[in-house]
């Protein structure tokens, strides 16, 4: 694979991606009381030593157009924070400054990790003394931020590429609970504001109108033109291009979307997945090699039945492009 112009040989992704935990981030980005720290929790000692190999230390690098990318998608968690940061009330100008801060980058950021050897038991921690880990700990949000790491060869040396992600399906579960928390539907409830009031109005209109291009889908394709199940009970309709950043009309149209079976629908919404004009499937290398063989399709798979016409295909070059984990 290539990566900023450079040959790399793929060799696997790390099977489960690493949960940003609020004891590693830096203090303003903290939810808890903890004074932090600044090892990483991997997972399971030998595991990780298993993928990172033997040697106690390891060559790392960061993108900038990743962190770019990733300030971005979680820009609306810093605007409206879910959680209680202890710098929520500066959440914004934090997003700007750290962005400016990541505008200064170089495209490639190398940094080291060392094995935490030190710390006994089965539980595997890496950490680093340099800018770019420190980085992340400064601009990732617990419990809604991921980080992914792959493992390639560089003129038969190991390097490992690190990339956070946000994890969309907790922002939007944050963002619905912090909607709906307290409201009652009954006359004993104290009258609402203006501004809450047209809240609830807008996310009764969502969920009636995601009602209405389920069934449009359905009409369309009513099975997952992957697996062929058609129990309309275990089928999702799953958007194209993401609903959190289509217009109104996007939200609703029926070629913004596919109806797919859960586990594919996950993959697709996710980014692991994606689909080419000609029906193939793409599989993200930031899926580990075993989770890409358990999912029971391989790349370049063609999938005949999948629904891609003119008007898909055009929702589907921004799902290639900005949500697929290429």
């Amino acid at each position: 694979m290539k990566i900023e112009g450079q040959d790399f040989d793929f060799v696997d992704t790390l099977a489960t991606p690493i949960a940003v935990a609020d004891s590693w981030v830096k203090s303003r980005n903290k939810i808890g009381k903890a004074k932090g720290e600044a090892k990483l929790y991997i997972g399971n000692k030998d595991r990780m030593r298993e993928f990172y190999g033997e040697n106690r230390s390891a060559r790392c690098f960061l993108l900038k157009k990743d962190l770019v990318a990733y300030m971005k998608d979680i820009k609306s968690e810093y605007m409206n924070p879910t959680q209680d940061y202890r710098g929520k009330e500066n959440m914004a100008q934090l997003w700007a400054d750290r962005m400016a801060i990541i505008e200064e980058l170089p495209n490639v950021v190398m940094f080291t990790v060392h094995d935490q050897e030190q710390i006994e038991g089965p539980r595997g921690y890496l950490n680093s003394n340099d800018e770019a880990y420190s980085l992340m700990r400064e601009i990732a949000l617990p419990c809604v931020s991921y980080i992914s790491t792959m493992h390639l060869m560089e003129n038969q040396s190991d390097i490992f590429y690190w990339r956070l992600f946000v994890d969309d399906t907790e922002m939007d579960r944050r963002r619905d609970y912090v909607l709906k928390y307290g409201k009652k539907e009954d006359d004993a409830h104290p009258p609402l504001s203006a501004i809450e009031e047209k809240k609830i109005i807008e996310y009764r209109n969502a969920r009636d109108g995601q009602g209405k291009y389920r069934e449009r889908l359905l009409d369309e394709c009513p099975f997952c033109p992957i697996t062929m199940i058609n129990e309309e009970s275990l089928l999702i309709a799953s958007h194209i291009k993401p609903w959190a950043v289509s217009d109104e009309k996007e939200k609703v149209d029926p070629k913004n979307g596919f109806i797919l079976s859960p586990l594919y629908d996950k993959l697709f919404d996710r980014g692991f997945i994606t689909f080419s004009t000609e029906r193939h499937v793409h599989i993200s290398n930031w899926l580990s090699r075993q989770d890409q063989k358990r999912i029971g399709i391989t790349e370049n798979q063609l999938f005949q039945y999948m629904p891609i016409d003119e008007y898909r295909d055009k929702y589907l070059e921004y799902h290639r492009t900005e949500i697929f984990k290429g």
